[in-house]
Order: C-alpha cells, then structure tokens, then sequence
C-alpha cells in the first residue's frame, strides 16, 4: 500500500462512513473514543461466535480456544509496553485500573502525592479518595504561563518530603502536549516514590516502553487505541502486585474458599474477579495487531503533518485561542471569543464535524485558566487535509454568525 493511501486505510472503518445531518461525517474526537477497523470488528464477530464461552474454567475446547485467546491478548498488551505478560492486569479501562493502583498501594498519614495541574479526572479522583481513607494528601504540580510543568515548583515540592506516589498523564487530554516524564520520574525516584502513569491520550500514538520510562504503575484504555470499550490494561511492577492485596472477591481470583478461609491466586488472576470481559480483550489484540501492522512510523508522520497543517490556519481564525500554541499531539483545545464552547460544538455537528465541548474531564485544569469550558479537536491519522480544511472554514462561519 503506497504510504499516503489513506483512502484504503479509511475503507476499513464502517463507522467514518456515514452522514450527519446530511453532510459527510468528519470525525475529530478520537482523543474521546477512537473508531473500529473491520479487523477489530471481525474480531469481536469471532469472540461472540466461535470462541463464545467462559475462560479458565472449562475443560471443553471451546473453553480451552478462548481461555488461549484472552491469554494471547493479554501477551499482546505486555508486548505493547515492553513488560511480561505476567504484569498484565486486564481492567474496564484507565479508570478502574488507575482505581485499583490507588486503592492498592500503601499509603500511610502525612504522606504526599504529587499530580500535575493537567490530571484527567480518572488520575485524580482515585488519589483523593485513597487520600481520605489514609490520612494521605494530594498536592498539584503547578504548570508554567504556557501550560507546560513548571519542574522547578516540582522540585521545590520533592524538597518538602514525604512524598509516595508521583503521578501524571503522559499526554495531556486537553493541551494535546507530551509531560516531561524522564524529569517526573528521576525527581520521583531520588525522593522515593512511586510512578504512575496514565497513558490514555499516549497509547494511541505510538507503542510505550515503562522500563525506559522508569514507571511502576501504567494504565491505557482499549478504546483509544482503536478497540472497543470497557477494556483497558493496568501494568505494574511484580512486586507491586505481589504485594498488593486482592481489590475484588469472586469467582476466577480463589485458589480455594471456605467458610473458615479463602486463599488467593498470583497476580494478575487475584485482580480479575468474576467472568472478565473476553470479548473485549479478544478486540484489544486486534486493535494492537492492526495498529502495528499499520506501522507507528507512518502513524506518526501523519499525525505530524495534520498537526502542522492545522495548527497555523486555527491560529489564524480570528478571536480564536489555542490553550497550547504548539501542542505536540494533533489535539487542539481552544476558545472563539463570544462563542460558548457548547454552541460551537453544536454548529460544528450541524457541518458534520464531530469535536468534544466542555471541560474533557480535566476541571482543575480548565479553572486554572479561567475557563468553564473549551472546544476541542482531537485527529488520529485517518483524519485528512480536507477534513482539517473544512473545520477551519467552518469556524470562520461560527464566528461570523456567533461573534458579529
């Protein structure tokens, strides 16, 4: 397939082929939810179908194929971050795994846990309810004038000690920029503490090695990676795991029960209580397959060149402000002066061009800027230029009729 024929690529994407309100969808809220490829959906086909029983249970081939089929997913989530299949807890998604990381590390009174400024809600909240039920507190990493971490006020904030957990998004939902993780690890590591990482917005553009990120705990979701929902995948350290006491009780997490005792089995089978969803997890190493075989370089280059085109030409709409100058993602969040973010996203719909409005679940980030809200446009490379092309003229259209 010649390198720019994403005509070919598109073709295998049901979902982008459709209309809304009568003009030709254009899809720009994969930082949301990513759509499917045909190979992620014939595998669901097949999940549902052929391989349509429980795993680990049975002793029936059916059983057998798809106890190996949800194994092999979980192999391919360990190939995905560099780490064994047997750091691979396979959860609902981000939040349930950054849920049972925050419920499960060891937290004493007084201790300290540093999250920046740009959290999404789902690294956020677990923090603040671990923190009340130990004593803990959650303390933000400040950003700088232009929305990067501000490593120096980082610095000062390890200097206070106490510190256990050092947490952040590897990619921002809402300025589309990467965090510096190199510096937030070694600061962490030299004060002791441990990394988590939530890499939502990161999986989808590119493959995430946690040995060169120095983290102990990395969570990603099935859906921005072009899979289906309510998968997702929670990595950490063996001795993490060892250490951690089950989250859930059920079915599938018991070595044996009674009324007097119930023992546990190794991680990751102690995290995965009751039937887990095979279905998704099946679609999950599709999802992975297909991306691979797409090829990251060329992935990336696309993503590149979108962002380069559009960027200049939204900067150019007047009265429009990016919230990141030079995201590096191609993500862009942004305000139109007298426009309300939600009426934006609605004329934009009117076009056929589908973006995100609101705070992205990203509130502390959205009230340090002085915002209730934004609109944002978030591309994968299925995107096009023409597509890039028609939301600019579009917002020059909204404004005109919004702004005067």
């Amino acid at each position: 397939m010649p390198p720019d024929d994403i005509d070919a690529i598109r073709a295998q994407f049901p979902g982008l082929h459709r209309t809304v309100h009568g003009r030709p969808l254009i899809y720009m809220d994969s930082a949301a939810t990513a759509h499917k490829p045909r190979a992620v959906l014939d595998a669901l086909h097949t999940a549902n179908t052929r391989l349509c029983a429980n795993v680990h249970r049975g002793v029936h081939t059916v059983s057998a194929e798809a106890t190996a089929a949800h194994e092999a997913a979980r192999a391919a989530a360990g190939r995905f971050l560099g780490a064994p299949a047997s750091e691979i807890v396979l959860t609902s998604g981000t939040t349930e795994a950054l849920n049972l990381a925050a419920a499960s590390i060891a937290l004493r009174p007084g201790d300290r846990i540093l999250l920046t400024a740009a959290e999404h809600h789902a690294n956020l909240v677990p923090w603040q309810l671990a923190a009340q039920r130990t004593g803990a507190r959650v303390e933000p990493i400040p950003l700088t004038p232009d929305n990067t971490v501000d490593l120096d006020a980082y610095r000062a904030l390890l200097a206070g000690g106490r510190v256990a957990v050092v947490g952040f998004s590897l990619a921002s939902n809402v300025l589309g920029s990467w965090v510096p993780a190199a510096q937030l690890s070694a600061g962490a590591r030299a004060a002791g503490a441990l990394v988590v990482i939530d890499a939502a917005q990161a999986a989808a553009h590119g493959p995430i090695d946690v040995t060169a990120l120095d983290a102990d705990v990395l969570a990603f979701s099935g859906h921005k990676v072009f899979g289906p929902t309510g998968i997702g995948v929670l990595w950490a350290r063996r001795a993490l795991l060892d250490a951690w006491p089950p989250w859930q009780g059920g079915g599938d997490m018991i070595t044996r029960v009674s009324f007097e005792e119930t023992t546990f089995r190794p991680p990751p089978a102690r995290f995965e209580a009751g039937t887990p969803n095979i279905t998704g997890a099946i679609g999950l190493h599709a999802a992975l397959d297909w991306l691979e075989g797409i090829g990251w370089a060329r992935i990336q280059r696309r993503e590149a060149a979108l962002r380069d085109h559009l960027r200049p030409r939204l900067a150019a709409v007047p009265g429009l402000t990016l919230l990141q100058s030079a995201p590096d993602l191609p993500l862009f969040s942004f305000t139109l002066d007298g426009a309300h973010p939600h009426d934006v996203g609605t004329l934009l719909d009117m076009e056929g061009i589908a973006v995100r409005t609101g705070r992205h679940c990203a509130d502390p980030l959205h009230k340090a800027l002085g915002l209730a809200a934004s609109t944002r446009a978030s591309l994968s490379f299925l995107n096009t230029v023409q597509e890039c092309d028609a939301l600019v003229a579009a917002l020059h259209r909204i404004r005109e009729v919004l702004c005067g």
